[in-house]
This record gives C-alpha cells, sequence and structure tokens, in this order.
C-alpha cells in the first residue's frame, strides 16, 4: 500500500510540475530534462539531454532519458559522436519508441 501512495504522489508532482512549467511557458527540455530527438530523414538523429548508453548494436540503440528510455531500431546504426549532452546516430532508422 505505502508503495502504491509514493508512485501516486510522485506522479502528481510530475504532474503539478508540469502544469507549472507549461504556464510559465518555460522550455520543457531544460526545466524538466526532456530528450530532445531530432531526426533527419531516416539517415540521422540527433539526440540531446540523455543519460547514458544503455544498448548499442548496429539493429538496436537504447538510450536512458531522464523520464523514459529511447529505443532506435533500425539497420547499420552506429554512433557518429557522442559527448555528455548530445550524440550523432547514423544509419537506416526504422523506428523511434519512447518505453
Amino acid at each position: 500500500m505505502k508503495r502504491n501512495y509514493r508512485k501516486t504522489a510522485l506522479s502528481a508532482l510530475s504532474n503539478s510540475r508540469e502544469m507549472l512549467v507549461d504556464s510559465l511557458r518555460l522550455p520543457k527540455d531544460t526545466m524538466l530534462g526532456a530528450a530532445i530527438v531530432t531526426l533527419t530523414g531516416n539517415r540521422e538523429a540527433f539526440i540531446q539531454n540523455y543519460k547514458g548508453i544503455l544498448e548499442y548494436t548496429e539493429e538496436s540503440i537504447v538510450l536512458q532519458g531522464k523520464n523514459c528510455r529511447i529505443r532506435l531500431e533500425g539497420k547499420r546504426l552506429s554512433i557518429d559522436y557522442y559527448t555528455n549532452e548530445d550524440m550523432k546516430i547514423s544509419g537506416s532508422i526504422d523506428a523511434v519508441r519512447f518505453v
């Protein structure tokens, strides 16, 4: 029972924080740490505000975001570069999923 209460309380806090950011018209990526995924066709993806790389193969790259995981699926995927703040992924990108 305690665990459900905590999960509900955290969800309410998250919703309140998001409503405040919306009402003040502040950028969500900066204030909430939301990941920014920019696709250039299906050949390149630029990702900002990620926390780490969880999985890396030629068919799948999974990144940890602040609030979710980002999974890129495709063929011949490669990470061209990465820093603590952003990265560039190239290859034939078939899908981007937020899990």
